[in-house]
């Protein structure tokens, strides 16, 4: 499982946690967020993010 860093506000999602208040389950791959999912923090895209190692 990877996390992947917000390059604008540093939210970080890791994959084995998911996105609860989105309805993102934990377990669920990176390619497998939805396109048009947006940072819970500061709203930008999937673009604006980078996977880091923690």
């Amino acid at each position: 499982m990877k996390t992947y860093q917000c390059i604008v506000c540093g939210w970080i999602y890791d994959e084995a946690k998911g996105c609860a208040e989105d309805g993102i389950p934990p377990g669920t791959r990176w390619e497998d967020v939805p396109a048009d999912w947006k940072c819970p923090e500061c709203g930008v895209g999937k673009e604006e993010f980078d996977m880091v190692e923690i």
